[in-house]
């Protein structure tokens, strides 16, 4: 098998597991006052500094669109689960926060939906397998994001733009 159609099977696992895992979760929320959606806006907020991020900022950790996005952060604020606030450092810009409700609220649905998680991730996987699939998935997501903003392109992708990944497959590239 080639390094290019190993890539393709693994991305392919990958993918699929995690549709399943996702429905699985989607399907399984604990909570009726806020939306599969709505928590991960939440969570999001939860682990910045003074749970507050700039609106272009936090549609970058998010799977949906930036209109999408600004919908629900319309809807959480009206609930006062979020708040939206002038961003200081630059005029046309927003922060969100999240409120003391609405940090209360994530913490409440997160302690439900973490067994949740644990079932459904824990179900075939052993502990040292988990500590290994969060090994790989970090380690993929950091280099992939690398390559995004071109800090570690292939090397060969960067003498010649016009390379396909098959072009690559016979070369090593180095781990990030």
């Amino acid at each position: 098998m080639s390094d290019t159609s190993k890539a393709v099977a693994a991305w392919e696992a990958l993918f699929r597991a995690q549709v399943t895992v996702m429905r699985n979760l989607n399907t399984a929320f604990p909570s009726s006052d806020i939306s599969f959606n709505e928590y991960d806006v939440c969570y999001n907020l939860s682990k910045q500094p003074g749970r507050r991020l700039r609106m272009r900022d936090l549609t970058g950790q998010l799977l949906l669109t930036q209109p999408s996005i600004s919908r629900l952060v319309e809807r959480l604020a009206a609930r006062g689960v979020v708040e939206k606030l002038p961003d200081p450092t630059d005029a046309r810009g927003v922060i969100v926060a999240l409120t003391t409700h609405g940090f209360d609220l994530y913490r409440t649905v997160a302690k439900q939906h973490a067994a949740t998680i644990a079932e459904q991730v824990g179900a075939g996987l052993d502990d040292d397998e988990l500590g290994e699939l969060e090994h790989l998935c970090t380690k993929l997501r950091t280099a992939a994001a690398a390559a995004t903003d071109g800090t570690t392109a292939h090397p060969a992708l960067r003498a010649n733009p016009d390379s396909s990944a098959s072009d690559l497959a016979s070369d090593t590239v180095p781990s990030v």
